[in-house]
């Protein structure tokens, strides 16, 4: 089954709390403080893999978590760092915010491991706080907790050139024709329900042709398929408009040409505005040239009269693709200005009063929360000194709280003692 856009969550490993250790040794009657650091977490990676040309792994595996990063410990060792997480993915898959539509990465080279999500770092153990008045801290501090993120993977297939058209016009067959790929092929509409890749040798050149599924009428606002469809074009370099000349179902090829262009515009004028091959096809069911005569003159460009289905002019038509890409810039991955989560400010906190209880959120707790054992007495009173420093207690105060209210820190939580 082919799949080109699946929704996954993703979140980088945490990092590991150091230790709150003091040295012990024989004849040593003061070791002081060897606590060690907690290791980081481990990160989230994707890159592209050869092997795949779809999403649908993805169908049934949707969660995907690093590795934690380990605790210190004493003797002033370090936790081991959290394993990382490499998701595979195709060639060509744009990764997005699921939430803000921003992208994130485009994976476009093989064997280029693209970083998504980092680490957080791990919490310094106690004897990073020793200090010449602070001889045996009995405190450390917990490691850096991680976001789970919403990501949103679309497939943008990556070709040369693709084939557009209406539906039953010929583009599988002449895929077949030109390179060894070997789609779907049957005399009725939407035989072909996902892109096919094929590979055109010309001479000791070679390209990549994608068969796009028939386009309709309000495709680019959705009908039929039409964004799933639309989307494996946007990296192309060249279009090949496939038209059916001999009218075959009682279409009008200037009439369809029009239709397929209109839609091309409306999803994209990037898209409208690629190099364009016209290729009448059908040839072979002409009785006359007028239709094609008609084609050519509303168009004003040279149209390739083929026969997919006899060979008819395919020649012609695939020199002309090969000598209009050697002047084009070579395929490279989309641009577009990298989502960026809106960071944290370590110095803003927010109090609300629910139910009684006073909740203190924000950047500013969540850094001190990071470093605060409140079952220590010198931890505590160092949280206290901070919390008033910075005037919670204060506002605290303002909202209300007396003695012996419960406030709560994230998740530390404690009483109120003016």
């Amino acid at each position: 089954m082919f799949l080109d856009t699946v929704t996954i969550y993703c979140k980088a490993g945490n990092g590991g709390n150091g230790a709150v250790s003091f040295h012990r040794e024989k004849y040593v009657a003061k070791g002081g403080p060897d606590g060690g650091d907690g290791g980081k977490g481990g990160n989230i990676y994707f890159e592209a893999d050869e092997g795949l040309n779809t999403l649908i792994d993805f169908r049934y595996n949707q969660h995907f978590r690093a590795q934690n990063g380990a605790n210190g410990s004493g003797g002033n060792k370090s936790g081991t760092k959290g394993e990382d997480i490499v998701i595979k993915v195709p060639r060509g898959t744009v990764i997005k915010d699921a939430d803000s539509d921003g992208i994130l990465a485009d994976v476009f080279n093989y064997g280029e491991r693209i970083l998504i999500f980092q680490g957080g770092r791990g919490g310094r153990g106690n004897a990073r706080f020793c200090t010449p008045t602070r001889r045996a801290p009995s405190f450390s501090e917990n490691g850096e907790k991680t976001v789970e993120r919403k990501l949103k993977l679309e497939l943008k297939t990556i070709a040369d050139v693709g084939l557009v058209g209406f539906p039953n016009v010929g583009k599988s067959t002449l895929l077949s024709v030109i390179s060894a790929a070997r789609p779907k092929i049957a005399n009725y509409h939407f035989t072909t329900l996902s892109p096919n890749l094929g590979v055109v040798k010309h001479y000791n050149d070679s390209f990549v042709v994608a068969d796009i599924p028939g386009l309709i009428e309000g495709a680019a606002d959705g009908l039929g398929l039409g964004h799933e469809f639309l989307r494996h074009i946007e990296r192309v370099r060249l279009i090949v408009h496939v038209v059916d000349v001999s009218g075959s179902e009682d279409r009008d090829p200037v009439e369809d040409y029009k239709a397929i262009r209109k839609e091309l515009k409306n999803y994209s004028e990037k898209l409208y505005a690629l190099p364009e091959i016209i290729a009448a096809n059908k040839a072979d069911l002409l009785e006359n040239e007028e239709k094609l005569n008609e084609l050519a003159e509303y168009t004003g460009k040279k149209v390739y009269k083929i026969s997919a289905a006899t060979t008819e002019g395919v020649q012609d038509l695939v020199d002309a693709v090969a000598k209009e890409l050697s002047l084009l810039p070579p395929l490279a991955p989309i641009e577009f200005e990298k989502h960026v989560y809106e960071a944290v400010d370590k110095n803003a906190y927010f109090i609300e009063k629910k139910d009684g209880v006073y909740y203190v959120t924000g950047g500013f707790v969540e850094e001190l929360a990071r470093s605060a054992f409140l079952d220590d007495n010198e931890s505590f009173s160092w949280f206290q000194k901070r919390m008033r420093e910075r005037g919670i207690i204060d506002d605290l105060r303002k909202m209300g709280a007396t003695d012996g209210d419960t406030v709560c820190v994230l998740d530390l939580e404690f009483e109120f003692m003016d």
